[in-house]
Order: C-alpha cells, then structure tokens, then sequence
C-alpha cells in the first residue's frame, strides 16, 4: 500500500474516532447538577476575543491579552495582558466578566442574542456592558436605564434557552468558522447551501456562522437553536455509532425541523435505512461525546 493511501487511512481513522469509554449520561442533555453557561466565545473557547477583561476597567480601553496569562470562570476562558491582571481577575471575576455572557447589550434588551465588537463599551454601575456596532451602542444610549433593565429581565430567559455545559463540541474551521461559512438558515429557506458574507455574521456557543443577508442574521439571532446544526454540525450517521466525523456540508438532510449534516453519499444512505433508529441512537450518544471530545 503505497504511504499516501496510508496516511490516508489513518486520518479516516482519526477523524471518526469513537468514544468507547466515555458512554452518554443517562438521559440526554445536561448531566444533574451541571452548571450551565451561555458566554460569547470563539471557537476554541476564548471570551472577548481574546481582550483582557482587566484593562476595560483599568484602562478604559480593550487590550489584547495573550494565552500566556488565561484562566477559565464561568464556562470560558479569559486571557490576559500581564499576571498581575491574571491575578486581579482570579481575586474577583465576577467584577469583571462582562455582562449578558459577553453578549450585545442592546440585543438582550430586545430580547435577541447578537455578537459584539469589543471596541463599543461602556462600564455602568460596575458592569461591562458591550456593544454589536456604533448603531446598537447609540440605540442603547437613547435610553440606558430602560434598556438596561429590559436586557436584565430578558436574560435569564436567553439563558435558559441557549445555555448548555462547561463542555462543547462543535465543528469549526481554523477560523472557527461554523458550516464553512454557509448561512444556516439558508438550509431551511432555500433547502440548499448557501455561503454567508463576513459582513453578516454572529457568535453562537463557541462558532461563528455567517449568513446570506441580514434578515437571516435576523432569524438566527432570534431562535438559534432552531438552526443550529444538529450534533454540533458533525456527522450524523457517526453520532448513531458513537463517532465523531467531519462533513459534506452539500450533504444533509431536514429530520424533524432539525439539519442533520452527514459525511459521505454513504453515511447519508447508512443513516436513512432506520432513520428514526439511527436518530434515537445519535441523539442518545452525543452527550457522551461531547462530556468525551468537547474542549
């Protein structure tokens, strides 16, 4: 066998990699007990982009931090500009994680979830508050008291729908890119895949997706679990055998409102001969995989 065939293989191999010792939890869903979070981070887990959540105080400006000084509060983790921030973090965290998970300020005061540009700020009453882009920072001026109180009643709610495990598992590129940058809402639109535009995208639970328009971005941020990929957007039929695999994003399919990626025309066709069998399977493994795989 010649060495590419090999090589090959083994990372075929590797990528559907199962997860034999660590079984799903009785039931699926959060284990009892387990703390839920809903923070805005990247796709390896890092919240305000990597910004030192110190220096918004201290300094009144966002500066970057480095993985060199980093701890992890509330399901993410925080990097920092010197250990002397570190520290001041570790002695009081909660002061400065930022308000709404990280999340826009102005979206959680209508009720949505919307991703941040860490340069639109405000420090109010002790509270990191961030902003999506100067027009929700200025719809958010024209009344802070009311908005601040309605973003305080809504999340709760945001967070009880969206919040999930200190662990996640998602399919990301390097970029942590979800999808490979294909709007997911356009699956269920336009039944097909269709690549978002930079200028239209949001975070969501450790990715970023994009989206083909600004009213998709819209629809995502007001029920993201209603788009979201099924199983972290890997591949269905892998979940129903207890496997992580990579995706086609071309192949996929709509199962009760839900998009379930698959890897290959085979694992498509594998997964369809007892599809609600192979569902009730991959649905029953993957919160073991994701307490086994996720970061």
């Amino acid at each position: 066998m010649k060495l590419a065939s090999t090589l090959a293989l083994l990372a075929l191999a590797l990528a559907t990699e199962g997860c034999n010792t660590c079984r799903a939890p009785s039931g699926s869903g959060l284990t009892a007990g387990e703390a839920r979070y809903f923070v805005n981070t990247d796709g390896y887990g890092v919240a305000l982009e990597g910004h030192d959540a110190v220096t918004f105080f201290s300094e009144n400006r966002p500066v970057q931090g480095s993985k060199r000084w980093q701890t992890r509060f509330g399901g993410a983790t925080y990097w920092f500009a010197s250990e002397g921030n570190l520290k001041t973090f570790e002695a009081d965290p909660k002061k400065y994680e930022p308000a709404f998970g990280g999340y826009c300020g102005y979206a959680a005061s209508i009720d949505r979830v919307s991703p941040v540009d860490v340069n639109y700020f405000q420090i109010l009453d002790g509270r990191l508050v961030l902003q999506h882009n100067q027009k929700a920072l200025d719809k958010w001026n024209e009344d802070v008291p009311a908005n601040r109180k309605k973003a305080d009643a809504n999340w709760p709610g945001l967070l009880a729908k969206n919040a999930r495990g200190e662990q996640v598992l998602v399919n990301v590129d390097d970029d942590g890119l979800a999808l490979e940058g294909h709007d997911p809402v356009a699956y269920f639109t336009d039944h097909r895949p269709i690549p978002g535009k930079p200028e239209f995208q949001s975070n969501y639970n450790g990715a970023t997706y994009r989206f083909a328009s600004m009213e998709h971005r819209v629809d995502f941020e007001n029920a993201p679990e209603t788009y979201v990929p099924a199983y972290g957007g890997y591949c269905g039929y892998a979940a129903s055998i207890n496997k992580v695999s990579s995706v086609n994003v071309h192949i996929f399919q709509m199962v009760d409102g839900r998009l379930v990626l698959q890897h290959t025309p085979k694992a498509y066709r594998l997964f369809n001969e007892d599809l609600q069998g192979n569902l009730e399977r991959a649905d029953q493994n993957w919160p073991g995989l994701v307490a086994c795989k996720g970061r």
